[in-house]
Protein backbone atom coordinates (compact mmCIF):
# COMPACT_ATOMS: atom_id res chain seq x y z
CA UNK A 1 0.00 0.00 0.00
CA UNK A 2 1.09 3.47 -1.13
CA UNK A 3 2.11 5.99 2.04
CA UNK A 4 -0.68 8.34 3.09
CA UNK A 5 -0.23 11.17 0.96
CA UNK A 6 1.98 9.75 -1.91
CA UNK A 7 1.17 11.46 -5.43
CA UNK A 8 -1.18 9.14 -7.80
CA UNK A 9 -0.86 8.90 -11.22
CA UNK A 10 -2.38 10.94 -13.80
CA UNK A 11 -4.28 7.96 -15.26
CA UNK A 12 -5.96 7.45 -11.56
CA UNK A 13 -6.92 10.89 -11.24
CA UNK A 14 -9.67 11.86 -13.20
CA UNK A 15 -9.02 8.72 -15.91
CA UNK A 16 -12.23 8.75 -16.98
CA UNK A 17 -12.76 12.29 -17.86
CA UNK A 18 -9.38 11.97 -19.97
CA UNK A 19 -11.19 9.37 -22.13
CA UNK A 20 -13.44 11.18 -23.93
CA UNK A 21 -13.59 15.07 -24.94
CA UNK A 22 -14.93 17.46 -22.48
CA UNK A 23 -18.87 18.24 -23.56
CA UNK A 24 -18.21 21.62 -23.90
CA UNK A 25 -15.26 21.25 -26.41
CA UNK A 26 -15.94 22.27 -30.12
CA UNK A 27 -17.49 19.80 -32.82
CA UNK A 28 -15.19 18.68 -35.52
CA UNK A 29 -14.67 21.01 -38.30
CA UNK A 30 -15.35 17.36 -40.72
CA UNK A 31 -19.37 18.41 -40.17
CA UNK A 32 -18.80 21.79 -41.07
CA UNK A 33 -17.98 20.54 -44.81
CA UNK A 34 -21.46 19.90 -47.15
CA UNK A 35 -22.47 16.64 -47.93
CA UNK A 36 -21.28 16.79 -51.73
CA UNK A 37 -17.74 17.95 -50.76
CA UNK A 38 -17.71 15.01 -47.92
CA UNK A 39 -18.69 12.63 -50.66
CA UNK A 40 -16.37 13.43 -52.42
CA UNK A 41 -13.45 13.53 -50.55
CA UNK A 42 -14.91 9.39 -49.66
CA UNK A 43 -14.87 8.82 -53.05
CA UNK A 44 -11.06 8.63 -53.54
CA UNK A 45 -11.02 5.49 -50.95
CA UNK A 46 -10.86 2.32 -51.55
CA UNK A 47 -13.25 -0.84 -50.12
CA UNK A 48 -11.34 -1.14 -47.02
CA UNK A 49 -11.02 2.34 -46.08
CA UNK A 50 -14.71 2.85 -46.46
CA UNK A 51 -14.78 -0.20 -44.52
CA UNK A 52 -12.53 1.42 -41.92
CA UNK A 53 -14.50 4.68 -42.14
CA UNK A 54 -17.99 3.38 -41.26
CA UNK A 55 -16.76 2.33 -37.76
CA UNK A 56 -15.57 5.52 -36.20
CA UNK A 57 -18.78 6.56 -35.85
CA UNK A 58 -22.83 6.56 -36.61
CA UNK A 59 -22.90 9.58 -38.84
CA UNK A 60 -19.82 8.46 -40.90
CA UNK A 61 -21.31 4.63 -41.26
CA UNK A 62 -24.41 6.19 -43.13
CA UNK A 63 -22.18 8.31 -44.91
CA UNK A 64 -19.83 5.75 -46.01
CA UNK A 65 -22.69 3.34 -46.97
CA UNK A 66 -23.88 5.55 -49.52
CA UNK A 67 -24.32 3.65 -53.38
CA UNK A 68 -22.73 6.91 -54.71
CA UNK A 69 -19.33 5.82 -53.46
CA UNK A 70 -19.50 1.89 -53.81
CA UNK A 71 -20.65 2.20 -57.41
CA UNK A 72 -17.55 3.18 -58.78
CA UNK A 73 -15.69 -0.12 -56.66
CA UNK A 74 -18.77 -2.59 -57.36
CA UNK A 75 -17.90 -1.65 -61.51
CA UNK A 76 -14.84 -3.26 -61.24
CA UNK A 77 -16.39 -6.59 -59.10
CA UNK A 78 -17.34 -9.63 -60.11
CA UNK A 79 -20.77 -10.27 -60.67
CA UNK A 80 -22.19 -6.98 -58.81
CA UNK A 81 -24.64 -6.06 -60.68
CA UNK A 82 -23.20 -3.64 -63.50
CA UNK A 83 -23.01 -3.92 -66.73
CA UNK A 84 -19.86 -2.62 -68.52
CA UNK A 85 -21.76 0.39 -69.67
CA UNK A 86 -23.07 1.00 -66.05
CA UNK A 87 -26.77 -0.09 -66.03
CA UNK A 88 -27.82 -1.20 -62.56
CA UNK A 89 -29.27 -4.65 -63.05
CA UNK A 90 -30.19 -5.32 -59.21
CA UNK A 91 -31.01 -1.75 -57.65
CA UNK A 92 -33.19 -3.12 -54.84
CA UNK A 93 -29.86 -4.61 -53.05
CA UNK A 94 -27.56 -2.15 -51.39
CA UNK A 95 -24.30 -1.46 -53.76
CA UNK A 96 -22.00 -2.21 -50.14
CA UNK A 97 -23.44 -5.55 -49.93
CA UNK A 98 -23.09 -6.89 -53.56
CA UNK A 99 -19.20 -5.67 -53.35
CA UNK A 100 -19.36 -7.49 -50.04
CA UNK A 101 -20.90 -10.67 -51.75
CA UNK A 102 -18.64 -10.40 -54.45
CA UNK A 103 -15.65 -11.27 -53.02
CA UNK A 104 -16.87 -14.61 -52.27
CA UNK A 105 -17.95 -15.19 -56.19
CA UNK A 106 -14.07 -14.22 -56.23
CA UNK A 107 -12.43 -16.74 -53.70
CA UNK A 108 -15.09 -19.41 -54.49
CA UNK A 109 -16.67 -19.31 -50.59
CA UNK A 110 -19.90 -20.69 -50.99
CA UNK A 111 -22.20 -23.36 -49.57
CA UNK A 112 -23.35 -26.01 -52.17
CA UNK A 113 -26.72 -27.31 -51.65
CA UNK A 114 -28.81 -30.30 -53.88
CA UNK A 115 -32.25 -28.77 -53.81
CA UNK A 116 -33.92 -31.22 -56.79
CA UNK A 117 -33.36 -34.45 -57.55
CA UNK A 118 -35.54 -36.72 -60.33
CA UNK A 119 -35.24 -40.68 -61.43
CA UNK A 120 -34.75 -40.28 -65.09
CA UNK A 121 -31.76 -38.90 -66.72
CA UNK A 122 -32.92 -35.43 -68.72
CA UNK A 123 -31.34 -32.74 -70.29
CA UNK A 124 -33.01 -29.78 -67.91
CA UNK A 125 -33.00 -26.30 -69.43
CA UNK A 126 -33.74 -23.37 -66.57
CA UNK A 127 -34.40 -19.61 -66.43
CA UNK A 128 -34.54 -17.13 -63.75
CA UNK A 129 -37.29 -14.40 -63.11
CA UNK A 130 -37.53 -12.42 -60.18
CA UNK A 131 -38.77 -15.02 -57.52
CA UNK A 132 -39.24 -17.78 -59.28
CA UNK A 133 -36.94 -20.55 -61.03
CA UNK A 134 -38.34 -22.33 -64.28
CA UNK A 135 -37.31 -26.12 -65.07
CA UNK A 136 -37.95 -28.04 -68.19
CA UNK A 137 -38.53 -31.86 -67.35
CA UNK A 138 -39.10 -34.17 -69.99
CA UNK A 139 -42.26 -32.70 -71.62
CA UNK A 140 -43.25 -29.76 -68.78
CA UNK A 141 -41.61 -26.97 -67.73
CA UNK A 142 -42.46 -26.38 -64.21
CA UNK A 143 -42.19 -23.09 -62.09
CA UNK A 144 -40.30 -23.06 -58.56
CA UNK A 145 -40.76 -20.20 -56.09
CA UNK A 146 -37.29 -19.61 -54.68
CA UNK A 147 -37.28 -19.72 -51.11
CA UNK A 148 -37.37 -15.58 -49.62
CA UNK A 149 -34.48 -16.59 -46.98
CA UNK A 150 -32.25 -17.78 -50.00
CA UNK A 151 -31.81 -21.09 -48.64
CA UNK A 152 -32.88 -23.05 -52.04
CA UNK A 153 -36.82 -23.17 -53.66
CA UNK A 154 -40.09 -24.58 -52.73
CA UNK A 155 -40.05 -28.64 -53.64
CA UNK A 156 -43.51 -28.26 -55.23
CA UNK A 157 -44.16 -26.00 -58.33
CA UNK A 158 -46.01 -23.52 -58.16
CA UNK A 159 -46.95 -23.45 -61.95
CA UNK A 160 -47.23 -26.28 -64.26
CA UNK A 161 -46.33 -25.18 -68.18
CA UNK A 162 -46.93 -28.23 -71.26
CA UNK A 163 -48.45 -28.58 -74.73
CA UNK A 164 -45.14 -30.38 -75.70
CA UNK A 165 -45.41 -34.35 -76.44
CA UNK A 166 -41.97 -35.09 -76.33
CA UNK A 167 -39.11 -33.58 -74.01
CA UNK A 168 -38.72 -30.07 -74.19
CA UNK A 169 -35.13 -28.91 -75.81
CA UNK A 170 -34.73 -25.39 -74.77
CA UNK A 171 -37.22 -22.73 -73.79
CA UNK A 172 -36.39 -18.84 -72.99
CA UNK A 173 -38.43 -16.28 -71.01
CA UNK A 174 -39.29 -12.87 -72.19
CA UNK A 175 -41.97 -10.36 -71.01
CA UNK A 176 -43.56 -12.84 -69.16
CA UNK A 177 -43.93 -15.01 -71.80
CA UNK A 178 -42.43 -18.53 -71.82
CA UNK A 179 -41.42 -19.83 -75.67
CA UNK A 180 -40.16 -23.16 -76.04
CA UNK A 181 -39.14 -25.84 -78.61
CA UNK A 182 -39.45 -29.59 -78.51
CA UNK A 183 -38.46 -32.50 -79.81
CA UNK A 184 -41.81 -32.98 -81.44
CA UNK A 185 -40.75 -30.35 -83.98
CA UNK A 186 -43.33 -27.61 -82.37
CA UNK A 187 -42.91 -25.08 -80.63
CA UNK A 188 -45.27 -23.46 -77.90
CA UNK A 189 -45.88 -19.96 -76.32
CA UNK A 190 -47.27 -19.32 -72.76
CA UNK A 191 -48.83 -16.35 -70.88
CA UNK A 192 -47.58 -16.88 -67.55
CA UNK A 193 -50.20 -14.58 -65.53
CA UNK A 194 -53.13 -16.21 -67.20
CA UNK A 195 -54.03 -19.63 -69.38
CA UNK A 196 -52.88 -18.03 -73.01
CA UNK A 197 -51.15 -20.80 -74.86
CA UNK A 198 -50.06 -20.90 -78.39
CA UNK A 199 -48.60 -23.84 -80.41
CA UNK A 200 -47.82 -24.33 -83.89
CA UNK A 201 -45.81 -26.71 -85.98
CA UNK A 202 -42.52 -25.68 -86.76
CA UNK A 203 -39.58 -28.17 -87.56
CA UNK A 204 -39.61 -31.44 -89.58
CA UNK A 205 -37.23 -32.65 -86.88
CA UNK A 206 -36.98 -31.34 -83.04
CA UNK A 207 -36.50 -27.25 -82.07
CA UNK A 208 -33.23 -27.53 -80.66
CA UNK A 209 -32.81 -23.80 -79.50
CA UNK A 210 -35.28 -20.86 -79.66
CA UNK A 211 -35.21 -17.36 -78.78
CA UNK A 212 -37.84 -14.32 -78.49
CA UNK A 213 -37.54 -11.02 -78.54
CA UNK A 214 -39.48 -8.21 -79.96
CA UNK A 215 -42.35 -9.81 -81.19
CA UNK A 216 -40.09 -12.55 -83.10
CA UNK A 217 -39.45 -15.95 -82.41
CA UNK A 218 -36.06 -17.64 -84.14
CA UNK A 219 -35.68 -21.10 -83.59
CA UNK A 220 -33.26 -23.80 -85.12
CA UNK A 221 -33.41 -27.46 -85.57
CA UNK A 222 -31.86 -30.59 -86.61
CA UNK A 223 -33.47 -30.10 -89.61
CA UNK A 224 -30.79 -27.66 -90.82
CA UNK A 225 -33.06 -24.82 -91.07
CA UNK A 226 -33.45 -21.60 -88.71
CA UNK A 227 -36.72 -19.57 -88.62
CA UNK A 228 -38.08 -16.33 -88.21
CA UNK A 229 -41.98 -16.41 -86.98
CA UNK A 230 -44.55 -13.88 -86.21
CA UNK A 231 -46.23 -13.37 -83.01
CA UNK A 232 -48.40 -10.12 -84.02
CA UNK A 233 -51.59 -9.89 -84.09
CA UNK A 234 -53.68 -11.94 -86.70
CA UNK A 235 -50.20 -13.50 -87.88
CA UNK A 236 -48.99 -15.44 -84.87
CA UNK A 237 -47.36 -18.66 -85.76
CA UNK A 238 -46.49 -17.05 -89.57
CA UNK A 239 -43.08 -18.10 -90.82
CA UNK A 240 -41.62 -14.74 -92.29
CA UNK A 241 -38.13 -16.34 -93.00
CA UNK A 242 -36.28 -20.28 -93.16
CA UNK A 243 -33.10 -19.64 -94.06
CA UNK A 244 -30.58 -23.18 -95.17
CA UNK A 245 -27.80 -23.45 -92.59
CA UNK A 246 -26.81 -26.63 -94.48
CA UNK A 247 -25.61 -27.90 -90.51
CA UNK A 248 -27.28 -28.84 -87.39
CA UNK A 249 -28.76 -25.56 -85.33
CA UNK A 250 -27.84 -26.23 -81.46
CA UNK A 251 -27.86 -22.81 -80.72
CA UNK A 252 -29.44 -19.27 -81.41
CA UNK A 253 -29.72 -15.94 -79.97
CA UNK A 254 -31.44 -12.35 -81.48
CA UNK A 255 -29.48 -9.38 -81.20
CA UNK A 256 -30.46 -6.72 -78.56
CA UNK A 257 -30.81 -3.98 -81.46
CA UNK A 258 -33.68 -6.45 -83.19
CA UNK A 259 -31.79 -6.26 -86.36
CA UNK A 260 -30.29 -9.89 -87.05
CA UNK A 261 -29.79 -13.04 -84.98
CA UNK A 262 -26.82 -15.40 -84.88
CA UNK A 263 -26.74 -19.09 -85.22
CA UNK A 264 -24.03 -21.67 -83.62
CA UNK A 265 -24.01 -25.00 -85.88
CA UNK A 266 -22.84 -27.83 -85.68
CA UNK A 267 -19.47 -27.79 -88.02
CA UNK A 268 -20.14 -30.35 -89.70
CA UNK A 269 -18.79 -28.55 -93.16
CA UNK A 270 -16.85 -26.12 -94.82
CA UNK A 271 -18.58 -23.24 -93.41
CA UNK A 272 -18.13 -21.20 -89.84
CA UNK A 273 -20.34 -22.70 -87.19
CA UNK A 274 -21.08 -18.95 -86.18
CA UNK A 275 -23.17 -16.83 -88.61
CA UNK A 276 -24.98 -13.67 -88.32
CA UNK A 277 -28.27 -13.35 -90.17
CA UNK A 278 -30.53 -10.37 -91.17
CA UNK A 279 -33.83 -10.35 -89.12
CA UNK A 280 -35.87 -8.97 -91.58
CA UNK A 281 -34.55 -10.28 -94.72
CA UNK A 282 -32.95 -13.43 -93.68
CA UNK A 283 -30.16 -13.22 -95.30
CA UNK A 284 -26.51 -14.14 -94.44
CA UNK A 285 -24.81 -10.76 -93.31
CA UNK A 286 -21.37 -12.32 -91.91
CA UNK A 287 -19.26 -15.11 -90.65
CA UNK A 288 -17.36 -15.04 -87.14
CA UNK A 289 -13.71 -16.74 -87.50
CA UNK A 290 -11.97 -18.75 -89.78
CA UNK A 291 -10.13 -21.24 -88.20
CA UNK A 292 -12.64 -23.99 -86.76
CA UNK A 293 -12.17 -27.47 -86.77
CA UNK A 294 -14.61 -29.94 -87.94
CA UNK A 295 -16.96 -30.94 -85.54
CA UNK A 296 -16.20 -27.66 -82.97
CA UNK A 297 -19.75 -27.47 -83.13
CA UNK A 298 -20.88 -24.34 -80.97
CA UNK A 299 -23.61 -25.38 -78.30
CA UNK A 300 -24.25 -21.85 -76.75
CA UNK A 301 -24.22 -18.14 -77.36
CA UNK A 302 -25.06 -15.30 -75.32
CA UNK A 303 -25.00 -11.36 -76.34
CA UNK A 304 -23.63 -9.23 -73.99
CA UNK A 305 -24.20 -6.00 -76.22
CA UNK A 306 -25.24 -5.56 -79.74
CA UNK A 307 -21.64 -5.70 -80.88
CA UNK A 308 -20.42 -7.90 -77.65
CA UNK A 309 -20.93 -11.95 -77.77
CA UNK A 310 -19.55 -15.00 -75.81
CA UNK A 311 -19.88 -18.50 -77.49
CA UNK A 312 -18.36 -21.80 -76.22
CA UNK A 313 -19.02 -25.35 -77.32
CA UNK A 314 -17.39 -28.54 -78.50
CA UNK A 315 -13.52 -27.46 -79.18
CA UNK A 316 -13.76 -26.33 -75.58
CA UNK A 317 -13.17 -22.82 -75.90
CA UNK A 318 -14.91 -19.92 -74.65
CA UNK A 319 -14.58 -17.20 -77.16
CA UNK A 320 -15.31 -13.21 -77.15
CA UNK A 321 -16.13 -11.52 -80.11
CA UNK A 322 -16.56 -8.20 -81.01
CA UNK A 323 -18.26 -7.10 -84.25
CA UNK A 324 -17.42 -3.92 -84.72
CA UNK A 325 -13.42 -4.86 -84.78
CA UNK A 326 -13.20 -8.07 -86.27
CA UNK A 327 -15.26 -10.88 -87.56
CA UNK A 328 -12.58 -12.54 -88.97
CA UNK A 329 -11.04 -13.36 -85.30
CA UNK A 330 -11.98 -13.11 -81.62
CA UNK A 331 -10.68 -10.56 -79.45
CA UNK A 332 -10.44 -13.22 -76.41
CA UNK A 333 -11.06 -16.74 -75.69
CA UNK A 334 -10.00 -19.04 -72.90
CA UNK A 335 -9.68 -22.45 -72.71
CA UNK A 336 -11.25 -25.17 -70.66
CA UNK A 337 -8.73 -26.47 -68.58
CA UNK A 338 -9.28 -30.23 -68.97
CA UNK A 339 -10.47 -30.68 -72.39
CA UNK A 340 -14.05 -31.04 -71.75
CA UNK A 341 -16.97 -29.38 -74.07
CA UNK A 342 -18.60 -26.47 -72.92
CA UNK A 343 -22.19 -26.93 -72.60
CA UNK A 344 -23.13 -23.72 -71.78
CA UNK A 345 -22.29 -20.33 -71.15
CA UNK A 346 -23.52 -17.04 -69.34
CA UNK A 347 -21.75 -13.49 -68.13
CA UNK A 348 -22.77 -10.62 -65.63
CA UNK A 349 -22.21 -8.16 -68.82
CA UNK A 350 -19.00 -6.84 -66.90
CA UNK A 351 -16.06 -9.08 -66.05
CA UNK A 352 -17.22 -12.72 -65.12
CA UNK A 353 -18.40 -15.18 -67.44
CA UNK A 354 -19.84 -19.10 -65.81
CA UNK A 355 -19.18 -22.07 -67.82
CA UNK A 356 -20.34 -25.46 -67.68
CA UNK A 357 -18.46 -28.31 -68.71
CA UNK A 358 -19.74 -31.61 -70.62
CA UNK A 359 -17.92 -34.07 -67.45
CA UNK A 360 -18.85 -34.32 -64.05
CA UNK A 361 -20.57 -31.23 -63.70
CA UNK A 362 -17.83 -28.67 -63.50
CA UNK A 363 -18.98 -25.57 -63.00
CA UNK A 364 -15.95 -22.70 -63.76
CA UNK A 365 -15.98 -18.94 -63.58
CA UNK A 366 -13.51 -16.27 -65.18
CA UNK A 367 -12.91 -13.10 -65.06
CA UNK A 368 -12.02 -11.66 -68.38
CA UNK A 369 -9.73 -9.41 -66.95
CA UNK A 370 -7.33 -12.95 -66.27
CA UNK A 371 -6.11 -16.00 -68.65
CA UNK A 372 -6.92 -18.41 -66.56
CA UNK A 373 -10.07 -19.92 -64.75
CA UNK A 374 -10.83 -17.98 -61.69
CA UNK A 375 -12.83 -21.01 -59.62
CA UNK A 376 -13.81 -24.43 -60.10
CA UNK A 377 -17.44 -26.35 -58.88
CA UNK A 378 -17.72 -30.22 -59.03
CA UNK A 379 -21.42 -31.00 -58.70
CA UNK A 380 -21.25 -34.37 -60.34
CA UNK A 381 -19.69 -36.69 -57.82
CA UNK A 382 -19.38 -39.87 -58.46
CA UNK A 383 -21.06 -39.96 -61.20
CA UNK A 384 -20.51 -37.76 -64.28
CA UNK A 385 -23.01 -35.32 -66.15
CA UNK A 386 -22.61 -32.50 -68.11
CA UNK A 387 -23.86 -28.99 -67.13
CA UNK A 388 -26.54 -28.48 -69.65
CA UNK A 389 -27.99 -25.36 -68.43
CA UNK A 390 -27.08 -22.86 -65.75
CA UNK A 391 -28.18 -18.96 -64.45
CA UNK A 392 -26.76 -16.86 -61.84
CA UNK A 393 -28.05 -13.44 -59.91
CA UNK A 394 -25.88 -11.23 -57.81
CA UNK A 395 -25.94 -13.94 -54.98
CA UNK A 396 -27.16 -17.47 -56.51
CA UNK A 397 -25.97 -19.92 -59.05
CA UNK A 398 -28.42 -22.84 -60.22
CA UNK A 399 -26.87 -24.97 -62.08
CA UNK A 400 -29.18 -27.76 -64.16
CA UNK A 401 -27.27 -31.75 -64.48
CA UNK A 402 -29.25 -34.46 -65.97
CA UNK A 403 -30.38 -35.78 -62.33
CA UNK A 404 -30.50 -32.88 -60.23
CA UNK A 405 -30.42 -28.94 -59.90
CA UNK A 406 -27.64 -27.88 -57.74
CA UNK A 407 -27.13 -24.33 -55.97
CA UNK A 408 -23.97 -22.12 -54.98
CA UNK A 409 -25.08 -19.69 -52.32
CA UNK A 410 -22.40 -17.03 -52.27
CA UNK A 411 -24.02 -14.99 -49.15
CA UNK A 412 -23.29 -18.05 -46.72
CA UNK A 413 -19.46 -19.11 -47.59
Amino acid sequence: MGRKGSPRSPQAEGGSRAASPPSSSPPSPLWALPEELLLLICSYLDAQALGRLGQVCRRLRFLSSRDLLWRRIARGCLNSGFTQLGTDLAPGIPVKERVKVSRNWRHGRCRRETVLKWKCNLMPWIELDGEYLYLSQAENIQAYRLCPDGTGLQHHPQAIFSGHQEDVCRFVLVNSHIVSGGGDGNIVLHKIHGSYSVKFSAHEQEVSCVDFQGGLIVSGSRDRTAKVWSLSTGRVGQCLHTVQTEDRVWSIAVSPLLSSFVTGTACCGHTSPLRIWDLESGQLLTCLGTDFHRGAGVLDVFYETPSLLLSCGYDTYIRYWDIRTSTRKCIQEWEEPHDSALYCIRSDKNHMIASGSSYYGVVRLWDKRQTRCLQSFHLSSPTSSPVYCLRFSTTHLYAALASALHVLDFTAP
